[in-house]
C-alpha cells in the first residue's frame, strides 16, 4: 500500500487547536508507541468502513478456547477495566480479558486489534482499530476470523434479536435433538422440505450449479399454533452441516437492523436463516425487507425459513415472487392417522388398550400436536398418582380449553383473577 504524506500530525496539535482530534487521537498515539517499541515503525493503521462484527464475536471465542496465539501487549487506560466477568451456560462465573481497552496482538498474522474507549464532552463510545504490517496480513486475518466464526456458529443456534439498543447476538445450545423420524407431517410435504434442504447444503449446492438455478431458496411454513412448525424448524437446525441463525423480529426491527442482519449472513453463507412469526414484521420495515430479498447477492447461499400462524396477514408480494419465498407449506391439524401415530409414539399404550386408544384417536379430532402432548402428560400424571385414568374427562377438559382459547372466552368466574387473564375482554 502506497504511503501518502500526512497534513496534520498528532504531535503538532494540542487540545486548544483541534480539541476533537486531540481527544480522539491520544489513545491511538499511545498504541503506536507500543507497536513501534516492540516491532519497529512498520504497522499501518486501517480504518473500518462497514464494521467487522465477526472480529468481535470470534475474538471472544478465541480467548475462551485458546485455539490461536493471542498476546495482550498492554492496556490503554488504567481507569478502564481490563477483565470482564461472564456468567456462562454452565451456571458459573468466569473472568476473561475484556475486548475493550486491551491491545491484542496476533503474531501469526502480524495484526493488532484494539477497541478503544473514546471520551468527548458530549458522549462516550467505543471504536475498533486494526493495525497490520501490510494489506495481505490484514486480509488473511479477516478471512481467518470469518472462517472461525462460521465454525463456531455450527455449535448451536445463533439468535439475533432486534432491541431498542440495537441487534443483540446470543448462541443457544441444542439441548435436545429432534430427529427427522419424529416429525409428523404428510409424507409428500416432509419429503419436499428435507429434500430441498439436503440438496442446498450438499457440496455447497452443486445441484443448483448443475441445473443453473440461483443459489438461494425460501420456504414459508404456515398453520394454526401447536402443530409442529417450531419442532420442524428445530429438526432442520440440528440436522444440517451449516450455521443456523434465528432472527427474532420485534417492534424495534428497522431498515438498519435488516441491512445489518443480511450483511452478517452473506459472510457466513451457505447457511439457514429462520424467521418465526414473520407476519409481525413492522409495517415501516417491510419494503426494505422485500427489497433486500430481491437483491442480486443479499440472499446468495441463504436458505430462508419463515413461519406464521396467520397466513392471511402475509403480504402476497412476499410469496408470489421468485427469490423471496419459493414455496409455502401448510402444517395442518393432524388427521386420524397422524394422531394415532403420535399417541403410539408417545407410549399411550402403557395406560390404555389398543381398543381404547383407537377410540381416543377419534375423540381427539381437532386437537393439535401440542394438545396431544398435554393429553399424554395429563394421563401419565393421573396414572402415576391414582393408578387409573379418566381419559374421557381429560379429553373433555382439553377440548373445552381449546374452544375457549379460540373464542377468547376467559371472563367467567372460573377464570377471573388468574395471572395474565384478568384484563382480557370477551370477544364476539
Amino acid at each position: 500500500m502506497k504511503k501518502y504524506p500526512t497534513l496534520i500530525k498528532f504531535n503538532d496539535t494540542d487540545n486548544n487547536t483541534i480539541p476533537q482530534y486531540y481527544d480522539y487521537a491520544v489513545g491511538i498515539d499511545k498504541v503506536k508507541d507500543v507497536l513501534t517499541e516492540k516491532f519497529g515503525n512498520n504497522y499501518n493503521l486501517y480504518d473500518i468502513d462497514d464494521g467487522i462484527d465477526e472480529v468481535d464475536d470470534t475474538l471472544e471465542q478465541l480467548l475462551l478456547r485458546k485455539e490461536i496465539d493471542i498476546e495482550i501487549l498492554a492496556s490503554v487506560y488504567d481507569a478502564v477495566g481490563t477483565s470482564t466477568i461472564k456468567y456462562n451456560d454452565t451456571k458459573q462465573y468466569s473472568v476473561r480479558p475484556s475486548l475493550v481497552n486491551n491491545i491484542f496482538h496476533f503474531p501469526n498474522y502480524e495484526v493488532v486489534i484494539v477497541k478503544l474507549p473514546i471520551y468527548q464532552s458530549h458522549m462516550e463510545y467505543v471504536r475498533e482499530f486494526i493495525f497490520a504490517k501490510n494489506d495481505a496480513c490484514v486480509l488473511a486475518f479477516l478471512n481467518y476470523m470469518i472462517e472461525k466464526q462460521r465454525e463456531y456458529m455450527l455449535d448451536g443456534i445463533n439468535v439475533l434479536t432486534d432491541t431498542e439498543d440495537g441487534l443483540e447476538k446470543t448462541r443457544e445450545k441444542i439441548t435436545y435433538q429432534v430427529r427427522r423420524d419424529d416429525i409428523l407431517l404428510e409424507d409428500h410435504v416432509k419429503t419436499d422440505i428435507f429434500r430441498s434442504i439436503d440438496e442446498f447444503f450438499h457440496e455447497n449446492g452443486t445441484f443448483f450449479q448443475e441445473y443453473n438455478i440461483p443459489y438461494k431458496r425460501g420456504i414459508l411454513l404456515y398453520g394454526s399454533p401447536g402443530n409442529g412448525k417450531t419442532t420442524l424448524v428445530k429438526s432442520i437446525a440440528g440436522s444440517v452441516p451449516a450455521p443456523v441463525v434465528y432472527w427474532q423480529i420485534t417492534e424495534y426491527t428497522s431498515s438498519y437492523s435488516i441491512k445489518e442482519v443480511f450483511a452478517t449472513l452473506t459472510k457466513m453463507a451457505p447457511m439457514i436463516l429462520i424467521i418465526e412469526d414473520i407476519d409481525s414484521m413492522p409495517e415501516e420495515a417491510r419494503s426494505v425487507f422485500l427489497n433486500t430479498l430481491d437483491g442480486a447477492t443479499s440472499k446468495e447461499g441463504i436458505f430462508l425459513i419463515g413461519t406464521t400462524n396467520y397466513p392471511e396477514k402475509i403480504d402476497p408480494a412476499l410469496i408470489n415472487r421468485a427469490g423471496r419465498f419459493d414455496r409455502a407449506y401448510e402444517i395442518k391439524q393432524p388427521d386420524d392417522a397422524l394422531r394415532s401415530k403420535y399417541l403410539h409414539k408417545k407410549g399411550m399404550t402403557k395406560f390404555l388398550s389398543e381398543e381404547m386408544l383407537t377410540q381416543l384417536t377419534k375423540q381427539t379430532k381437532g386437537l393439535s400436536i401440542a394438545q396431544l402432548n398435554e393429553l399424554y402428560m395429563s394421563v401419565a400424571l393421573q396414572w402415576h398418582y391414582e393408578n387409573q385414568v379418566d381419559v374421557d374427562k381429560i379429553v373433555k377438559d382439553l377440548q373445552e380449553n381449546h374452544r375457549r382459547t379460540m373464542k377468547q372466552e376467559w371472563d367467567t368466574e372460573e377464570y377471573a383473577g388468574r395471572m395474565g387473564f384478568s384484563s382480557l375482554v370477551k370477544l364476539d
